[in-house]
C-alpha cells in the first residue's frame, strides 16, 4: 500500500495536478503551502490542464478512471476543456495488445479463435478502464462484439480499494465526516466495482434489462450470446447507434432532442420504480441513440456491469419524498426523513422543513440550464450537517445515476424541466402501487405462496388455537400461584406483628417496676416520646 501511495503522489507531481486547484478559494495557510511547495520546481509542460488530468487518471487505473467518467458528465461543474478531455475516458483509454486479447479469449472459451468466430478483429473497437471491445462475426453470420477484461486488473483494483479503506478509516475520526459513513460507502462501491470483473454477472444483468424493456420504444438492450460468454469474456449483439454525447451527429439526422431528453428521465424512473432494477453506470460512453426514427428516438444501453435496486421500503420513501418535493410540501419531506430513520428521531420536523425550503425553493420550476446544482448540493450538504443526517449507502448508486442522467439531460436539451417530466410518472406509479391495480399485482405475486399454505391452514389454525389455550391455562396457573404467594406473605406479615407485640408486652411486664421508678422522675415530653416509640414498634 505504501508503494501505491508513493506512485499516486508521483503521478500528481509528474502531471502537476496542483495547478488545477482553485488556489484563490483555499485558506491562506494552504495557499501559502502550495506557493512554497517543491512541486513548483517541476515543469508543467505544454499539455493542457484537462489533458494532464486525463493522463493522470489513466495511469492510476480503473478506480480513478471511473471517477473521471463520472466527472465528465458534469459539464456544469467543470471548464469545457477539462470536460472534453475527461469524456475520452469513456471509451478511449489506451488498449492492451491484440495478441493478449486473442490469447485470453481462447483461454476462456477453451477453443481456437477460428473455431469460435468466423472473423475476429485484432484491433480494439473501444477501450475502457476495466475491459476493451473487439468486433467479430459468428459462423452464423451475426455481427457481434467481444468484451474482454484487462489482464491483472484485479490486483491494481485491490490495492486502490485498500487505500480507500485506509482513507475512509481516517475520515471516521472526524466527527463531521463520520455521518457520511465513509467505510460503508467504500464497501458498497467495492462490491459494485468488483462485480464488473465477472462478465457472467454483466451478461445476466443485460438479459434482465432486455427482458424489462422487451419491445419497448424507449430502450433497446443488445442480445447476449451465452454460448460464447465466460467470466472474463462476453459476446453480444453489435449495435450501430450514435453516441449520446455526439450532439452534432444527433442534430444532423434531425433527432428530436427534447423528446430524447424526456425519454431519458422516463427510462430512469421506470427502471427505479417499475422494475426496481436500474443501470447504475449510465455515463455517455455506455449510452447510444438508434439511427432509426430520429423523431421518435430510442436509447441503446450497453455495459450493465453495475446495476442497482432498492428495498420496497426505500422505494416507497423515495417516491413519497420526490412527490412531496415536487408539490413543495417541505414538511412532508421532513416528516418522511424522520419516519424513515434518515435523520434522528429527535429532529424537529418544522425546523428541518424550513431548512430544506431555503435550499430547494430557488430551483423549482426552472429548466436545467438555469439551475446551479453546485450551490444546491452545497446547501443540502450544510443542511444535512446541521441536522446530523447520515449518508444512506444503499442510495449512493442511485444518486450517482441521477447525476449522470441530469448531466446527459443538460447536454441534450438544457431547457428540460426535470421536475415536470418526472412528476406525472411518479404520481401514476404511486396511484398504481396504492390502488386496486397495485393490490391485484401484490395478490398475484403472493398467489403461489398462498396456494402452498392454503391446505395447511386448518392444521395451522388448530395449532394456533391449541397454543392460545395452552398459554391461557399457563396464565391461570401463574395467577393462582401468584395469589397463593401473596396470601402467604400477608399471613407472614400478620404473624410477625403478633410476635413483636407479644415480645414487647412480655418485656414491659418483666421491667415494669424499674420503668415506673424511672418514669416518675422524667418530664412529660420524654414520656410521650417513649410511648410513641412503643406504639410504632408494636405497629411494625
Amino acid at each position: 500500500m505504501g508503494l501505491r501511495l508513493l506512485r499516486i503522489m508521483w503521478v500528481i507531481t509528474r502531471y502537476r495536478l496542483d495547478t488545477l486547484l482553485p488556489l484563490q478559494r483555499l485558506p491562506w495557510w494552504l495557499r501559502l503551502a502550495f506557493l512554497l511547495s517543491p512541486l513548483r520546481l517541476v515543469p508543467v509542460g505544454r499539455r493542457t490542464g484537462g489533458e494532464r488530468l486525463r493522463l493522470a487518471l489513466e495511469s492510476l487505473g480503473p478506480i480513478f478512471v471511473k471517477f473521471g467518467q463520472l466527472l465528465s458528465t458534469r459539464r456544469d461543474l467543470l471548464p469545457e476543456e477539462i470536460a472534453n478531455e475527461l469524456r475520452r475516458l469513456q471509451d478511449q483509454v489506451p488498449p492492451f495488445p491484440g495478441d493478449e486479447a486473442r490469447a485470453l479469449v481462447e483461454s476462456e472459451l477453451r477453443m481456437p479463435l477460428d473455431v469460435a468466430f468466423a472473423h475476429f478483429e485484432p484491433e480494439s473497437l473501444a477501450s475502457a478502464s476495466i475491459a476493451q471491445v473487439h468486433a467479430a462475426r459468428l459462423h452464423g453470420g451475426e455481427d457481434v462484439v467481444v468484451k474482454i477484461i484487462r489482464p491483472a486488473i484485479d490486483r491494481v483494483m485491490r490495492q486502490d480499494m485498500a487505500l480507500m479503506y485506509r482513507v475512509a478509516g481516517l475520515l471516521t475520526l472526524i466527527p463531521e465526516a463520520r455521518r457520511l459513513r465513509p467505510v460503508e460507502v467504500v464497501r458498497d462501491y467495492e462490491a459494485t466495482l468488483f462485480d464488473e470483473l465477472d462478465l457472467l454477472k454483466e451478461a445476466a444483468n443485460t438479459s434482465q434489462l432486455k427482458r424489462n424493456f422487451k419491445d419497448s420504444p424507449l430502450l433497446h438492450v443488445p442480445t447476449v450470446h451465452w454460448s460464447h460468454t465466460r467470466r472474463r469474456v462476453m459476446v453480444q449483439e453489435r449495435i450501430h447507434g450514435i453516441p449520446v454525447a455526439d450532439i452534432t451527429a444527433l442534430r444532423a439526422q434531425g433527432t428530436d432532442l427534447k423528446r430524447l431528453a424526456e425519454r431519458g428521465v422516463e427510462i430512469f424512473f421506470t427502471q427505479v420504480f417499475r422494475d426496481n432494477f436500474f443501470h447504475a453506470d449510465m455515463h455517455p460512453g455506455n449510452i447510444f441513440v438508434a439511427r432509426e426514427h430520429p423523431h421518435d428516438p430510442q436509447y441503446i444501453a450497453i455495459d450493465c456491469g453495475i446495476v442497482g435496486s432498492l428495498t420496497r421500503e426505500d422505494q416507497d420513501y423515495l417516491a413519497r419524498n420526490l412527490l412531496a418535493f415536487f408539490r413543495q410540501d417541505y414538511y412532508e419531506v421532513a416528516a418522511l426523513h424522520i419516519e424513515s430513520g434518515w435523520v434522528g428521531e429527535d429532529t424537529r420536523a418544522n425546523e428541518f422543513a424550513a431548512a430544506i425550503r431555503t435550499v430547494c425553493e430557488p430551483i423549482l420550476e426552472k429548466p436545467l440550464k438555469d439551475i446551479s446544482f453546485g450551490q444546491v448540493l452545497l446547501g443540502l450538504f450544510q443542511t444535512a450537517r446541521r441536522f446530523n443526517m447520515e449518508v444512506q449507502p444503499q442510495l449512493v448508486l442511485l444518486q450517482k445515476t441521477l447525476l449522470n442522467i441530469e448531466g446527459l439531460g443538460r447536454q441534450l436539451y438544457p431547457d428540460l424541466d426535470l421536475w415536470s417530466t418526472a412528476k406525472p410518472y411518479l404520481e401514476r406509479w404511486m396511484h398504481e402501487r396504492a390502488g386496486a391495480t397495485g393490490l391485484w399485482e401484490s395478490l398475484k405475486r403472493q398467489a403461489p405462496e398462498l396456494s402452498r399454505q392454503l391446505p395447511e391452514l386448518p392444521s395451522v389454525a388448530h395449532h394456533a388455537l391449541s397454543r392460545i389455550e395452552h398459554e391461557h391455562r399457563q396464565r391461570r396457573r401463574q395467577a393462582l400461584a401468584l395469589g397463593g404467594i401473596q396470601h402467604q406473605l400477608r399471613e407472614g406479615r400478620r404473624g410477625g406483628r403478633r410476635m413483636r407485640l407479644g415480645v414487647l408486652l412480655a418485656g414491659l411486664a418483666l421491667a415494669w417496676q424499674p420503668l415506673t421508678e424511672w418514669a416518675a422522675g422524667q418530664p412529660w415530653p420524654v414520656l410521650v416520646a417513649g410511648l410513641l416509640g412503643l406504639v410504632l414498634l408494636a405497629w411494625q
